[in-house]
């Protein structure tokens, strides 16, 4: 790690942060996405990344496997899972986030990957040590990706498309300019960082229970500015299905596309 000391907790994970920033998230925001993902609202999506993945993996040897913004870990865990259940290829999975709590609960929950509080834009680990970096739903930093990405790596990121969660878009921001999303600025960067030499569209209905609703609301940032109005406009709704759209971009270092 970069030949610097850094403390692990007790719950489990390694604190490779020097200083504390503090981050939107909290732990009621984790632990909604944490049961959103483990009811299967994003599976289409996590197997899309995985399949993506396991077909690039052409040798025997260990892979190294990097989640930038793991959140609470889901992703990560469900990726390479299902990977290890089709390859024999040893996975070293590793989480960072700048949030504690959702490392904490990522330690407490999956035992099978290395958890990390790091600052995505000054990770204290090796250059060149990952096959493979994903980035989903989440922000990132491509200067430190490149560095900690192989030669032959991939970086894989997903962003939302611009149905993601409509339903609820379109009451909380009704109106307004925010009732529309695009990504388009985020992909040109991507573009601008790496040669792309993959884009993958996945857009999926999930039918939803009741209880699922307070969690879904809870677990995005869709909410955060809204009215209080709006947010209980949505909990009284009998809202029976969400929508889920986004854009998987699979991208290799500059120097390295054939």
């Amino acid at each position: 790690m970069n030949q610097h000391c850094f403390d692990i907790a007790k719950q489990g994970y390694i604190n490779l942060s020097s200083r504390s920033i503090k981050s939107k998230y909290d732990r009621h925001t984790f632990e909604t996405r944490r049961k959103i993902s483990q009811s299967g609202l994003f599976h289409p999506l996590q197997a899309a990344v995985s399949e993506i993945i396991f077909n690039q993996i052409t040798s025997k040897e260990p892979i190294r496997l990097l989640d930038a913004g793991c959140g609470e870990g889901s992703h990560l865990y469900s990726i390479q899972s299902t990977i290890n259940q089709r390859k024999r290829n040893a996975i070293l999975a590793v989480g960072i986030d700048i949030s504690k709590e959702g490392i904490s609960l990522a330690a407490a929950e999956y035992s099978n990957a290395m958890w990390c509080v790091a600052d995505i834009a000054n990770i204290p680990l090796a250059n060149q040590r990952f096959n493979f970096i994903i980035n989903i739903l989440s922000p990132a930093n491509y200067s430190e990706f490149q560095r900690l990405l192989t030669d032959d790596g991939l970086v894989i990121k997903v962003v939302p498309e611009q149905h993601y969660l409509k339903e609820i878009r379109d009451i909380l921001y009704k109106g307004t300019g925010k009732q529309v999303y695009s990504n388009t600025p985020t992909i040109r960067y991507f573009n601008e960082r790496f040669d792309l030499i993959a884009v993958e569209d996945i857009q999926y209905q999930v039918s939803l229970s009741e209880h699922l609703i307070p969690p879904l609301l809870g677990m995005t940032p869709l909410s955060w500015g809204a009215s209080q109005e709006s947010r209980e406009k949505i909990l009284r709704m009998d809202l029976k299905q969400i929508t889920m759209d986004f854009k998987i971009l699979v991208g290799m270092k500059p120097s390295q596309k054939e």
